[in-house]
């Protein structure tokens, strides 16, 4: 069918498909804490977004599993051809869901796509940064993939490839995405509703879920109560404070790094005594067990401990203020600037008590002498601020973010995060940069030697970022559901893997 016969389609139906999910018993509505700030297949590894696409909409060419590890998705198979190059076979008869035939020109396609400027994808920036791709196509079902400098773990890396048709502009994100998942997306109201619904031409088994609509509530205790109330079946995340339900709540790490990006550039901040007092100045064990759930582990890196070289001999910053106003009146001593006002930035919504956190990290900067104020922002103007370019007028600002990383690998976070044309990046420090790539390149206990020796470096030496906690998600799940929350919860909902009791 032609596409744009499809969308039309599509968008009649879409009103009538809404009006009729809350009816059918094999529908779930799922409450979310963020509205998404966009529907981009290739920025589907982006919490809020991931929750709807990843997997539902957009298909990974492989698939990274937390307990089974890599599996195959949209390929069946992949062969290590050597110099760099792996070689993916692609299931048969897989169509999108406009009905065209997904083949590996729309695979090359993608992988160009995701590391065009023109559109910044969080894939590309995020996961392939620093690295060249090149594609031959074999025939239909069969492709060569290049990565220049050569990548051991491309068929990991590729797990985050999600796969759109070849005619996907190169210059402009899409507004009504098309994949090859097990679900269609059918209608944006914004500020209202998601609509998804079962993808009849799915190539797999057709998922029990038939439907899901997604709504949009910021208060934590609206969206458990709307899950008790029967009027919502998932919120993926809600507080420590309103999990009081032992029959609807579910804990589990997951898998995120809550933190303070420090750019290194803005005085004071490019002082390493004031970025020590940063993190000096923080009593982290007061969060856990009271702002933030029992459970959650300090932090001393940007991944969690499930990832491969994550050094367990770093040991948290303590709680010192004194040694903090000591670094600060020493810093002031040599002329930095310590008084000028740094902005602590916080994103709305981001995670349960976000502004409660943020509130008591100023009170206690405000406390060991640093002139600093606290904005709260919604996620698109959060991104203004977080990813580059940066506002040139921007001044010293501490970020707060949380990072992803269920993988396995710190690939998937150094070089979008530290490296010096990281996309999120903070810092310019060629020692950093080289590091990464020599981990990036390395295998076996070697790779995990120098991940363990790059977070050492940027924990002791560097001290690039103010790490803080590794956290513990609150989800509620109504009982009609048989569906238990994972590591992976937090930044993807697949559907497909609900059923009802």
């Amino acid at each position: 069918m032609n596409r744009k016969i499809h969308l039309l389609l599509a968008s009649a139906l879409a009103t009538n498909v809404a009006f009729g999910v809350a009816a059918q018993e094999n529908s779930v509505t799922v409450v979310l804490s963020e509205e998404l700030e966009i529907v981009e297949p290739c920025s589907a590894t982006k919490s809020n977004v991931g929750r709807v696409l990843f997997q539902n909409i957009s298909e990974t060419v492989t698939e990274m599993d937390p307990n089974t590890g890599l599996q195959p998705r949209l390929a069946e198979s992949w062969e290590d051809m050597g110099n760099g190059t792996w070689r993916f076979t692609l299931r048969p008869d897989v169509t999108f869901s406009d009905g065209t035939d997904m083949r590996t020109d729309d695979v090359a396609h993608s992988l160009v796509r995701m590391k065009s400027p023109d559109i910044a994808c969080e894939i590309g920036a995020k996961f392939f940064g620093g690295i060249e791709i090149t594609t031959n196509i074999i025939d239909e079902y069969t492709i060569d993939v290049t990565a220049s400098p050569a990548q051991p773990i491309l068929p990991m890396l590729m797990s985050t490839v999600t796969v759109t048709p070849s005619d996907t502009p190169l210059d402009s994100f899409v507004d009504h995405p098309i994949g090859t998942g097990p679900y269609t997306f059918d209608e944006y109201i914004r500020g209202e509703s998601i609509t998804l619904n079962a993808n009849p031409n799915y190539w797999g088994e057709q998922p029990t879920v038939q439907s899901a609509t997604y709504v949009f509530r910021g208060d934590s205790a609206v969206r458990a109560a709307m899950v008790a109330a029967g009027e919502a079946d998932i919120a993926p995340n809600i507080a420590l404070q309103d999990a009081t339900d032992d029959a609807l709540d579910f804990s589990y790490p997951n898998s995120e790094t809550l933190f303070l990006r420090i750019e290194h550039a803005q005085e004071p901040l490019n002082d390493r005594r004031v970025r020590e007092a940063l993190s000096l100045a923080v009593d982290r064990e007061a969060f856990v067990g009271t702002i933030l759930a029992n459970g959650t582990l300090l932090a001393t890196g940007m991944t969690p401990p499930s990832t491969i070289g994550y050094n367990r001999d770093l040991a948290p910053y303590p709680f010192d203020p004194e040694r903090a106003r000591e670094l600060l009146a020493e810093a002031a001593a040599d002329g930095v600037a310590i008084e000028t006002e740094i902005t602590l930035i916080g994103r709305t919504n981001n995670f349960a008590n976000v502004l409660e956190t943020m509130e008591a990290l100023l009170a206690m900067y405000q406390d060991v002498g640093f002139n600093m104020k606290l904005e709260m922002v919604e996620v698109a103007e959060w991104l203004e601020r977080y990813a580059k370019p940066f506002p040139e007028d921007r001044g010293p600002q501490l970020i707060q973010a949380q990072h992803d990383n269920a993988n396995g690998d710190p690939v998937f976070s150094m070089y979008f995060k530290y490296h010096s044309d990281g996309q999120q990046s903070g810092l310019l420090d060629p020692n950093v940069d080289a590091m990464i790539v020599d981990a990036t390149a390395a295998t076996g206990d070697e790779r995990a030697a120098k991940w363990s020796e790059l977070f050492t470096y940027l924990h002791e030496e560097s001290i690039a970022d103010v790490m803080l906690f590794h956290m513990v998600g609150f989800s509620r799940v109504n009982e009609r559901l048989d569906f238990t929350p994972s590591i992976r919860t937090n930044s993807e909902l697949q559907l497909s893997q609900i059923q009802f009791n």
